[in-house]
């Protein structure tokens, strides 16, 4: 009876240890596709790229703003505002997770959270933080077909409250790592809008998607589309992701 029991625990240990490195080994594999498409959205060196946003909504007058974004290995960034006229001079300045604007009247910077939102279903951490694998812990849900296409259905989680959104439906297609679709949700597990990645074109050597769609889950017909355009490579000093510097910036 004993020789039993102890081959029963063996088992039971085996078991264990064998579903839990199973486990570990699909945690990285999930992890290592969102690597590589947040590699296809944007460059890994420093770069700049101009964003136009135009913001359309039932009943209401259509919106454009129009941005600079001057971005370091991933992790800091600056936002500048070009349009409108009246908000020229604002900045976002995100270093890792921690995020302040600058307004030329105000004297100090005024710190925000990555989840406000920026302009129409754009919130701050769309523009000024792009960095999913290092705001979420990703798993694989499954795989889906779309127009005889293979995708990755990722179920990221965010690290801690601080990132932009609680929890992000993301689909990355398994023949090149392009992304394709995200659904991103809030805390209570509520969608709250969806996310289309199109025109994809080749920039810096890689084929990138240079519109993105954000659609509101909540308000039907609400509407976000971002243009990027004039991505270059950009040698940008450290100093320049300072609150200090920010009022020394074109």
């Amino acid at each position: 009876m004993q020789v039993k029991t102890l081959q029963y625990l063996l088992m039971v240990i085996f078991m264990f240890f064998t579903m839990a490195s199973i486990a570990s080994e699909d945690a990285e594999l999930a992890q290592s596709i969102l690597e590589k498409a947040d590699q296809i959205r944007f460059p890994r060196e420093s770069f700049q790229v101009d964003v136009d946003i135009n913001t359309t909504a039932p009943d209401k007058t259509a919106e454009r703003r129009k941005y600079q974004v001057l971005s370091k290995g991933n992790e800091n960034s600056v936002v500048m505002t070009t349009e409108p006229a009246s908000e020229r001079g604002q900045i976002l300045l995100m270093k890792g997770r921690d995020l302040w604007i600058f307004m030329p009247e105000i004297s100090q910077p005024i710190r925000l959270s990555m989840s406000q939102r920026l302009t129409g279903q754009v919130a701050n951490g769309d523009l000024a933080r792009a960095n999913f694998a290092g705001d979420y812990n990703a798993t694989i849900l499954r795989t889906d077909t779309i127009d005889g296409d293979k995708y990755y259905v990722l179920e990221l989680i965010g690290v801690d409250r601080s990132v932009t959104y609680h929890k992000v439906l993301y689909w990355v297609r398994q023949s090149d790592f392009w992304p394709y679709r995200a659904e991103f949700y809030s805390l209570s597990d509520r969608l709250l809008k969806t996310a289309r990645y199109e025109n994809f074109k080749m920039i810096l050597g890689k084929k990138r998607p240079t519109r993105l769609v954000m659609t509101d889950a909540l308000r039907r017909g609400e509407e976000s589309v971002l243009e990027y355009t004039e991505m270059k490579l950009r040698d940008l000093p450290d100093k320049i992701f300072t609150k200090d510097y920010l009022k020394k910036l074109e």
